[in-house]
């Protein structure tokens, strides 16, 4: 099984915030694959067939910063390998709805990515990026607590379309395919459906 975790907060007050924005890719998979989610554990997960292959869908419903606790027990439930899983979540560093594809690295500052290499005891994870790019001032809690604005709207949702386009590429064709792909230019738009 592959898993496609998305990185977000749990709650109605976080549904459209900046740091939620893996819930969305996730959310958009789950339709357009017809995965129902439900509550198990510490997540929202789900299970289907896609490509030919068994998928699984994860929201870890821990807050952010304990995303590993769910992430671990999908892990060990299914005996995955690090190879296995693809986290998706917003960037800071990244401007407004760019989106990368990275196959591995350190976490970045991202908690939530931080608390999964942790309890993985890896940085062998796949990653789809979303940019929401940097606040002007020192607060970026705030600001990834923040909903979009009205100008921000449309990148980001073309930019969450993408985001799974890239998801579903990594699936399919594997990382190298991912990042070649949606890594090729800051401004790739989306494939044909």
């Amino acid at each position: 099984m592959k898993l496609i975790v998305g990185l977000g907060n749990p709650g109605r007050q976080y549904e459209r915030t900046r740091h939620n924005l893996g819930f969305m890719v996730v959310d958009l998979l789950a339709a357009r694959w017809s995965i129902g989610m439900t509550v198990e554990g510490s997540g929202s997960f789900g299970r289907g067939r896609v490509a030919g292959q068994t998928v699984g869908l994860l929201k870890p419903m821990t807050f952010m910063n304990r995303s590993g606790q769910a992430v671990l027990e999908v892990v060990q439930f299914y005996k995955l390998e690090t190879a296995d899983l693809l986290v998706v979540f917003d960037d800071l560093d990244l401007p407004v709805g760019r989106v990368r594809v990275r196959a591995k690295g350190s976490a970045g500052g991202h908690k939530g990515l931080g608390d999964i290499i942790n309890r993985l005891g890896s940085e062998d994870i796949a990653r789809v990026r979303i940019g929401i790019g940097r606040p002007a001032g020192d607060d970026a809690v705030d600001y990834v607590l923040s909903p979009f604005g009205p100008q921000e709207r449309e990148p980001i949702e073309a930019a969450v379309r993408v985001a799974a386009q890239a998801a579903e590429c990594w699936l399919t064709e594997g990382p190298d395919a991912a990042m070649n792909r949606y890594n090729s230019s800051p401004d790739a738009k989306t494939e044909p459906q």
